[in-house]
């Protein structure tokens, strides 16, 4: 009978029973360190004894601010199997908000990963609290290694940790994890076991059972991902870390995955990739592959038995190589994080890689929904999980309520209370649509929503997903409060825009001089114009700009996970949209 599964750190005992060679591996420095479960489970409980040592029981506070590794998994275990909060840290973040976390938390240990790491906190732990002790996973001559406290506890043969263990409730704080956000001050949001416990189990639609290999390089710091390493766990599956985005391509052709997670931006890449490729064929061959990408467009899952005819023929002269480009054996891909644009699903389910959409936030644990092999609907998030129900209030907003929902903010009981009502509804923020009652379908953010001086509300969202379906777009913000007109910024895909200059005989400088060029102008106003037809005169872009620096984490534009923040990108090109609109004053809105 398998281990009963009540707290996360009941996952290893779980895990014993069926022994793997390789149970947590990574990438580091260009090498694989990999942990059989015997050796995972026996660093996890030194690792829990040293912090002991170091005076962390119950209710105490451990940080982690690494990239994925297998050593973020162990301080992360041996931090909840002795009751303390594990409180993890984004490698991307700013200065100022480590030092309110650290304070705002009670850091009394942070585990990093490396030099760099070390050099960006410790200036902040001196400035908040000197006492705060740093280990670094890396030996580095700045910081005390964190085998320093394996070593003490490995030599502890009189600490019980089954009493630490026996102390630990359902119930009891697993985590704070502070959201960015979008604007304003990070906000630590409490989960406790109970909460990702019940979201793993009833997430696991999600992961046939038998998958051996799950890849992850999606950070560990956001719950979306960390959720996935547990399901993996409980599922008995093996976790890869692959060593960087730089090295992903490398890492997912040694690992052969069956499995991993990721976020649209990351497989629209893929796909642009991909496309590239089959514009630079000639002759049959281009044939076959624009026909097979046609054919993949309108995938079903119930297709007929013509059109399964017709994709085995696709399958077995085009797709297998983008099969095997992610290393040949994959069986599920779950996205998350941002809307997936159901053409690209379609076209990835076609090629016999599935992608499943689910939806969810920090606060959440965080999945709500999920599509899945039992129950998948193009376009939507997909079916509400066991244990967790929705509805849609009066405005429009999804509202959740079950075993997911975070305990609440950490000293913030009056944002608690503006998001979770007095009869346990959780106020996501999100604008959606239940379609036959079953399937969930997000339209927009509620506080993105914005109205333009003509009185029409516009979902900046929708449009977005919509005009990102274009190869020449990387990234783009459509915004218009107030204004007569929705216009955008748009960062050209400016390795597809290089090729499509060189075939039009547009000599190519630099980013910052191509896209002043009235052709390049032209050829993204046909682009926008193209897909215009699929809206309401009121919310097409009319006007746009294009920037020549994509929006990154580290530039401030985007959050963790990859999503707009708006008000910065607005304010940094107040003078571009300004521009914008002067150059437009004698427009009239469309009625």
């Amino acid at each position: 009978m398998a281990a009963e599964i009540k707290r996360v750190f009941d996952l290893l005992k779980y895990s014993l029973e069926h022994p793997k060679k390789e149970f947590i591996n990574g990438k580091i420095k260009g090498k694989w360190v990999n942990y059989s479960t015997e050796e995972f489970c026996t660093a996890v409980d030194a690792l829990s004894k040293g912090l002991i040592k170091k005076g962390i029981g119950k209710g105490g506070r451990v940080a982690v601010m690494s990239h994925n590794r297998p050593e973020w998994n162990i301080a992360d275990f041996a931090a909840n199997q002795i009751g303390a909060y594990q409180i993890p840290l984004y490698p991307t973040l700013a200065e100022h908000d480590i030092q309110f976390i650290l304070k705002d938390a009670e850091i009394a240990i942070i585990f990093v990963a490396d030099e760099e790491i070390y050099k960006k906190v410790k200036p902040c732990v001196d400035a908040i609290n000197p006492a705060v002790k740093i280990y670094s996973f890396d030996e580095i001559p700045e910081a005390e290694s964190w085998k320093v406290l394996l070593e003490e506890g490995k030599a502890d043969t009189e600490t019980n940790l089954d009493e630490y263990r026996e102390k630990i409730g359902p119930e009891d704080i697993l985590t704070l994890i502070y959201t960015s956000g979008t604007t304003g001050t990070p906000k630590g949001v409490m989960l406790t076991h109970s909460n990702l416990v019940a979201n793993f189990v009833n997430s696991a639609v999600v992961i046939p059972k038998g998958l051996n290999k799950g890849l992850s390089f999606l950070p560990l710091s956001h719950i979306f991902e960390r959720m996935i390493i547990y399901l993996y766990l409980y599922n008995r599956t093996s976790v890869y870390y692959a060593e960087s985005m730089e090295t992903i391509v490398a890492d997912i052709q040694f690992v052969k995955p069956n499995a991993f997670s990721t976020v649209p931006r990351l497989l629209e890449k893929v796909y642009d990739k991909i496309m590239e490729k089959g514009k630079a064929l000639s002759g049959i061959k281009k044939g076959i592959f624009f026909w097979s990408v046609s054919l993949a467009e309108k995938y079903t899952i119930d297709a007929g038995w013509w059109y399964n005819f017709k994709l085995g023929i696709a399958r077995k002269l085009v797709f297998k190589k983008w099969q095997e480009a992610l290393g040949g054996e994959i069986v599920v891909v779950v996205s998350g994080g941002a809307a997936l644009n159901p053409r690209l699903a379609r076209i990835f389910w076609a090629a016999g890689m599935p992608v499943f959409e689910g939806y969810g936030l920090t606060e959440t644990s965080p999945v709500i929904t999920v599509n899945h092999f039992g129950g998948t609907m193009f376009g939507s998030v997909g079916e509400v999980i066991e244990g967790v129900e929705v509805k849609i209030a009066q405005d429009g907003e999804v509202l959740a309520r079950g075993h997911n929902i975070m305990k609440g903010y950490y000293n913030r009981p009056d944002l608690t209370d503006e998001a979770i009502d007095q009869e346990g509804w959780f106020h996501t923020g999100d604008i959606g649509e239940l379609v036959d009652n079953r399937f969930l379908r997000i339209t927009d953010r509620k506080k993105e929503m914005f109205k333009t001086a003509g009185g029409k509300y516009v979902a900046p969202q929708m449009l977005e997903n919509k005009y990102k379906e274009s190869i020449f777009i990387e990234q783009i913000m459509v915004l218009g409060e107030n204004r007569k007109f929705p216009s955008a910024l748009i960062v050209p895909n400016f390795e597809t825009l290089k090729t499509w200059a060189g075939r039009k005989g547009i000599t190519y400088t630099s980013n910052e001089e191509i896209i002043k060029n009235e052709q390049v102008m032209a050829k993204y106003n046909e682009v926008i114009e193209s897909f215009n037809s699929s809206f309401g005169k009121w919310e097409q872009v009319k006007r746009f700009a294009l920037l020549h620096k994509e929006w990154s984490i580290d530039g401030g534009e985007l959050t963790p996970k990859l999503s707009l923040k708006r008000k910065i990108i607005t304010e940094k090109n107040n003078s571009i949209i300004d521009k914008i609109y002067k150059d437009a004053e004698n427009y009239k809105a469309p009625q």
